[in-house]
């Protein structure tokens, strides 16, 4: 723990008097999910927040367990990255090691996620870091000789791994870049085609097949006309 900025959490510690909460429940949404959508908001959760009859962590424990969580992050990752997925968004920090990654998989799978997250909640490095009305915050380990610590959590760890992105790929529902690729590469050649100025010897067969589709068009216009006017 002496890699981290003490001085640096204390002063992440919510001021009740010059925080509205409008801006605390939008950098929970923040810390959790990164970016919530409206459909994402749990309006419910929210007014319990702005009235006080929850408290802050009381917010952050139903933004965990919300579906919205569930189908973002818990549906498309391995316990073990769920793991280092709520560590780094409600502790603030990487997990230490893998020794701490598996003992809380084994947590989860034995005895479910709701109570992985009350046990993280409820611990003492949370509430001695954050408390009841504190709104979790990610604590920068000291790089010698940097003056900026490590990425933020939602850059550092992706929603889902490359597992989930394989899977959605072999299930045809994603893209992979190579197919990506090729797809853009048809689209542009067909975009060629139609929209770029023909050249060379392209320009002349380009003039032909349309000076052959014009005196198609007027034999055709002039049939139907001498068709329909030709007394008989």
């Amino acid at each position: 723990m002496d890699s981290f900025d003490a001085n640096k959490i204390s002063s992440q510690k919510r001021d009740e008097t010059t925080e509205p909460c409008d801006q605390l429940i939008e950098q929970c949404y923040r810390q959790i999910f990164f970016h919530a959508m409206t459909a994402d908001r749990d309006v419910f959760l929210e007014s319990q927040l702005r009235s006080g009859s929850i408290t802050v962590r009381d917010f952050i424990r139903g933004l965990l367990l919300s579906e919205r969580f569930y189908r973002g992050y818990i549906l498309c990752n391995s316990n073990e990255r769920i793991v280092e997925q709520v560590i780094g968004r409600v502790l603030g920090r990487p997990v230490y090691n893998s020794e701490e990654v598996l003992s809380w998989s084994i947590v989860i799978a034995g005895q479910g996620f709701a109570k992985f997250i009350d046990l993280i909640l409820d611990g003492s490095e949370y509430m001695d870091r954050f408390g009841y009305d504190s709104m979790p915050l990610q604590i920068n380990r000291l790089i010698p000789g940097q003056a900026i610590g490590e990425l933020p959590i939602y850059q550092k760890l992706p929603r889902y791994s490359e597992y989930w992105r394989d899977k959605l790929i072999s299930s045809k529902m994603m893209m992979s870049i190579d197919q990506f690729n090729a797809y853009s590469l048809r689209r542009a050649s067909v975009a060629s085609l139609i929209y770029d100025k023909p050249e060379g010897r392209a320009l002349t067969i380009w003039t032909l097949l349309l000076s052959i589709g014009s005196i198609s068009a007027l034999i055709i216009v002039l049939s139907i006309f001498n068709a329909t006017f030709t007394v008989r």
